[in-house]
């Protein structure tokens, strides 16, 4: 149609333009139906396309099938029975457990395997599950998921109508045995004369004040508060897309963080995509964060303050500043707020450790002989002391164990396991009082720890050996 036919027409050619745009759309159907998926994209989706009630009736619906696939992988990894060590607890007397809980792969032995290459690991396909990245409890998914007895002491201190943390389509995956003692002891840099200041209590905005007030000063205390004040976060929020039942006011520094501590919650890393690649993390102490000069496992962040601002305004929202527009972030003022909670958090302490020196290595008075022997591996042929160096054992650095070198890639439950590439050197001062180990808690016990280190460095370490570095690890 010329253009002097449009003009002379413009009925017709509207008709006429519908019809075309409908042809051009029903021959274009059939491409439709099998055009390629949506590139990925690092944002997440803003406008919920499922009803509330759809979504949580979904989700709760595959809830049992995640979990018994997560538990499959867990048996097949790792042996989770309750087997206490002897004589040995935590700083407030949960039992520590004891023995490697790693399964090895059929036909070899640990001595074996730490005689092999890694290219030979890695062809034969020995390096144990146990040794791979822990996916996520639904990796697909992500998020907080937090451990039910620190959610039933919340609903408890708090009520549970705003501040409920189950997920009604998750729970944590590993068994309370094998997590850190709850409540966790608190201990100050300022008054080591009062040994644990949270009195056995979980700190909550129910008691801080309570058992603060006259202990901290004004601003150290107001910092206590801001870290146990409810914040939205992407799975606990007062939006539709959340995953709590009701909506909820969201989550406090020390529901992960409890007491100053860890209570081995877990998470995604905010800073990788696609989803796939991002690593599951073990929640670290914030114990002896002042003697700290790198935070968060990759993210190599310099200063307490801006761990603090970056975990609200990024980590709870998976680092995802559109999606935390919409949920509500919770932007913390730098100058006091943020000030404040940092001031408190650089006084949190390290546990008491009766037999180390002034200058963090044992007391030959006081130290047995297996533990002395360990100390002498640590620095010598276990090779740990080139990383962990006393008083604290840390060197404030970051680390590749290229740990890829032993096993091809693969995917783990919705988890791409391909190398974790550089981590932070954790302090091991109170390491006894943090189970699960490494970044993402794949290794249950300091034992599983041990083996893994002397398969990875190639320290070669005999079973005498590896149970007396064992015993040292105990007493830091």
């Amino acid at each position: 149609m010329t253009e002097n036919q449009i003009q002379s027409n413009p009925v017709n050619w509207a008709v006429g333009g519908i019809f075309a745009t409908a042809f051009v759309f029903s021959t274009a159907a059939p491409a439709a139906d099998q055009q390629e998926p949506p590139p990925p994209s690092s944002y997440a989706p803003v406008v919920e396309e499922e009803s509330f009630a759809s979504t949580k009736a979904r989700m709760e619906a595959a809830k049992p099938e995640i979990m018994a696939r997560q538990k499959k992988l867990l048996d097949q990894r790792y042996d989770l029975s309750d087997r206490p060590a002897k004589n040995v607890t935590m700083t407030k007397g949960k039992p520590i457990q004891a023995g490697v809980r790693i399964k090895l792969p059929n036909g070899v032995t640990w001595q074996q395997l730490a005689s092999m290459s890694p290219e030979k690991i890695r062809d034969q396909g020995l390096f144990p599950a146990g040794f791979l990245p822990l996916p996520h409890p639904n990796h697909a998914e992500g998020g907080m998921v937090f451990p039910q007895f620190h959610i039933d002491e919340i609903k408890k201190q708090e009520g549970e109508v705003l501040r409920n943390l189950t997920r009604f389509d998750l729970e944590l995956d590993l068994p309370d045995h094998l997590l850190p003692e709850f409540p966790p002891p608190m201990f100050l840099t300022t008054r080591p004369d009062l040994g644990d200041v949270s009195k056995g209590q979980l700190v909550t905005t129910q008691n801080y004040y309570e058992l603060f007030n006259g202990t901290l000063t004004p601003k150290q205390l107001d910092g206590v508060r801001l870290l146990v004040t409810p914040a939205p976060q992407q799975q606990f929020n007062l939006t539709a897309d959340r995953r709590s039942a009701r909506p909820s006011l969201g989550v406090t520094c020390f529901d992960c963080h409890a007491n100053g501590h860890t209570n081995a919650a877990t998470h995604l890393d905010p800073q990788t995509r696609p989803q796939e690649s991002r690593r599951r993390l073990d929640i670290p102490t914030l114990r002896g964060v002042n003697i700290q000069r790198l935070f968060g496992s990759q993210r190599s962040l310099r200063s307490i303050e801006d761990f603090t601002e970056f975990e609200q305004r990024g980590a709870y929202f998976d680092g995802d500043n559109v999606i935390a527009t919409k949920k509500g972030v919770n932007i913390l003022e730098r100058g006091s707020e943020v000030a404040n909670m940092a001031e408190f958090q650089s006084i949190l302490d390290f546990p008491p450790a009766p037999k180390l020196d002034i200058i963090g290595k044992l007391d030959p008075a006081k130290a047995s002989q297996p533990e002395m022997a360990g100390q002498e591996l640590f620095f010598g042929k276990g090779k740990c002391g080139s990383c962990h160096q006393p008083p604290f054992y840390t060197d404030n650095m970051m680390h590749d164990l290229q740990t890829e070198r032993f096993y091809k890639t693969q995917m783990i439950n919705g988890k791409k396991a391909s190398g974790d590439g550089p981590i932070k050197t954790f302090p091991l001062r109170g390491i006894k009082d943090s189970p699960p180990y490494l970044h993402d808690g794949r290794l249950l016990t300091l034992d599983d720890t041990v083996e893994f280190f002397n398969v990875v460095v190639g320290t070669k370490l005999t079973e005498a050996e590896k149970k007396d570095l064992v015993a040292f690890l105990r007493t830091l």
